[in-house]
């Protein structure tokens, strides 16, 4: 699921502004979402450990993810955008029920914040750079430091 809250959004067409927005509502467990959003040989830097390639490549992470976290939420709070250019500063929430890259589900919630880059060319993402905590996330669903159970306040 994606947060309905209105994102401040500057300095994108219209066409820009769906296909970024659609491409954040396919991580709410519709990854058939991607084929409005990004083009067939999309790039996702860096790929994630296992992931192919992509536009297919970034499906089944998006399945796993949806199983991981069935209550995810990702929520924009601002895109700025240039000419086939969009940067997007946003959270994503849930809680941690299934295994995600080898962590037993901790039934922990988390908020995690991200920060990405967009290529854009005729209304879809060519390339995304992508920067989330993931350190912070080890920390709130209590598996790091490895063993402790605990987690960092």
């Amino acid at each position: 699921m994606t947060n309905t809250t209105e994102p401040e959004v500057v300095g994108l067409t219209p066409e820009e502004r769906s296909a970024v927005e659609t491409f954040y509502r396919a991580f709410g467990g519709s990854p058939e979402l991607l084929d409005s959003a990004v083009t067939e040989d999309w790039q996702d830097i860096p790929l994630a450990p296992g992931q192919q390639p992509g536009r297919d490549g970034m499906k089944p992470l998006i399945d796993g993810f949806k199983a991981a976290f069935p209550d995810v939420e990702v929520t924009i709070q601002e895109i700025i955008g240039a000419p086939g250019r969009a940067s997007v500063r946003a959270t994503i929430s849930g809680t941690h029920l299934g295994e995600w890259f080898g962590i037993a589900p901790t039934g922990k919630s988390f908020v995690m914040p991200i920060h990405e880059f967009h290529r854009i060319a005729d209304g879809k993402l060519t390339h995304t750079w992508h920067l989330e905590d993931w350190f912070g996330w080890l920390f709130q669903v209590g598996a790091w430091p490895v063993g402790s159970g605990e987690t960092a306040q």
